[in-house]
């Protein structure tokens, strides 16, 4: 515990902190839109190709509710860094990809920066001001394995809901 509230050799604390609300901030306001409008965004998935989308509909409302709060927190940052790569990647190629790049067209260059942000997040680490900081976690891996984590975790994660969950319809060619 002598490590909490240290200053360490660089400080990143400001943008840490930074990231970590954006980051956590954006995925908390998300999952409370979805939970609170649940059987809409059942029906929205259900109509992008979702197999069981009510079940699919409560799991994004706590995994990005779950995920936004650890970040903001602070806890387990590399895994809940992972959550936020997952549930972006699932939308990436559920959603956005079709669309090209920018946003103003449905495009996925939203959730690619949110993605790449929570990697950048997992690989400097949550700071001195975080869970992962008071327990000593925050040293585990190094910052390169933690962007691993991350970006790998949730990678897979998402292959494995698109696999498991997701059947697009087929558009005719004409």
């Amino acid at each position: 515990m002598t490590r909490l509230f240290t200053k360490p050799a660089s400080d990143h604390t400001a943008v840490q902190l930074l990231l970590r609300a954006a980051i956590g901030g954006t995925m908390i306001a998300h999952g409370v839109k979805h939970g609170r409008s649940l059987d809409g965004t059942a029906g929205w998935f259900g109509s992008i190709g979702f197999k069981q989308p009510k079940l699919q509909a409560q799991a994004s409302a706590i995994v990005e509710v779950g995920a936004g709060t650890a970040i903001v927190a602070g806890a387990g940052t590399p895994l809940a860094a992972a959550a936020v790569v997952g549930t972006m990647a699932v939308a990436a190629r559920s959603v956005h990809q079709p669309n090209g790049f920018f946003i103003t067209s449905e495009g996925w260059e939203y959730v690619a920066n949110l993605s790449v942000a929570a990697i950048a997040l997992a690989d400097i680490g949550p700071g001195r001001f975080s869970i992962d900081r008071a327990f000593g976690l925050d040293h585990k891996l190094t910052s390169g394995q933690a962007a691993g984590v991350a970006a790998g975790v949730g990678l897979v994660a998402a292959g494995a809901q698109l696999a498991a969950f997701h059947r697009p319809q087929k558009t005719n060619p004409l």
